[in-house]
């Protein structure tokens, strides 16, 4: 597989990329398991975390996925830097490429500002989420993870519940298992559905109407409150009454072995109850861990080292 430079959405990738980097994170996940921590396939390179927004999952597991690769980790601290004072992202990249450094995994609330910076630095870029635009690692590891689970793809479904309209989570996850020939359907309040729903997705209006489908994983998105700059629903616990996973839901899950999906973090009391989290078939904390050997596939596979 030819390497490339960085990797910004699911939609540029071909198919044969996409099953190499699903593939590949099968033996990283079983070296990480046994007793071998750390390989030296990225000694010597240092990857670089450049968070303009909160994030625990995500940056954690970048810095132990490449720690475990044997590359040199900073993170970019945003508080404390010149950012505060007005530099421009573009000022900042042109610091980072005078560090030379290798990897730059980079978050930020407005779309495209990962492309902008791998248009400006010989680093890899790892888009690890822009605005409402894509978060393709996280694609990636719901993929191996539904992948694992069921052994194959194709036919399999999908039902993705709750805030879609602000989930780059939704686009990029939605997107990429269409591709690998599962069924995916949408629950969501009115106000919290996307206008370019693609015509492939099944909309659905209420909990009956998902039973009805026959899902097989039930992937609930965390409501994003603070990206929401007016009410989208009444109050939280009618949202949850409507469209939360609630004792109830999860009983009929549990009789139908229905699994449960979530990008995390977790609103407890919002999308899902607190007896979820040990549910018997939640593959929450399992995307956890799959998010590490899938960040490790991805960064054996780029190549730094050259302008767009």
């Amino acid at each position: 597989m030819t390497p490339r430079k960085d990797l910004l959405d699911i939609a540029s990738l071909t198919d044969a990329e996409i099953h190499f980097v699903l593939d590949n994170a099968v033996p990283f996940k079983d070296l990480f398991k046994r007793s071998v921590k750390k390989v030296p396939t990225l000694r010597g390179q240092t990857v670089l975390t450049l968070f303009y927004e909160a994030s625990t999952r995500t940056r954690s597991s970048f810095e132990v996925a490449a720690s475990r690769l044997s590359a040199d980790v900073t993170h970019f601290d945003i508080e404390t830097s010149s950012v505060t004072k007005g530099e421009s992202v573009v000022d900042t990249v042109e610091t980072l490429e005078a560090m030379k450094v290798d990897y730059i995994v980079v978050r930020h609330k407005q779309a495209g500002i990962p492309e902008l910076i791998a248009r400006n630095t010989h680093a890899s870029v790892i888009n690890a989420g822009d605005g409402f635009h894509a978060h393709p690692t996280q694609a990636l590891l719901d993929a191996f993870t539904i992948k694992e689970t069921f052994g194959t793809m194709e036919e399999h479904r999908v039902v993705i519940v709750g805030d879609i309209k602000h989930s780059r989570v939704a686009r990029s996850t939605s997107l990429l298992l269409r591709r690998l020939g599962m069924k995916v359907a949408y629950l969501a309040p009115g106000s919290l559905m996307p206008r370019d729903v693609p015509k492939d997705v099944t909309l659905l209006k209420n909990w009956d109407e998902l039973w009805a489908w026959k899902p097989e994983v039930t992937y609930l998105l965390r409501v994003q409150m603070e990206r929401q700059r007016e009410p989208f629903f009444p109050s939280v616990g009618e949202y949850h009454k409507i469209y939360g996973m609630t004792d109830e839901r999860l009983a009929r899950v549990r009789d139908q072995g229905l699994y449960v999906m979530h990008p995390g973090p977790v609103n407890r009391g919002v999308e899902l109850n607190d007896n979820v989290m040990t549910y018997e078939r939640s593959l929450i904390n399992q995307q956890v861990e799959n998010g590490i050997a899938v960040r490790m596939s991805v960064l054996y596979w780029l190549r730094p080292g050259s302008l767009k």
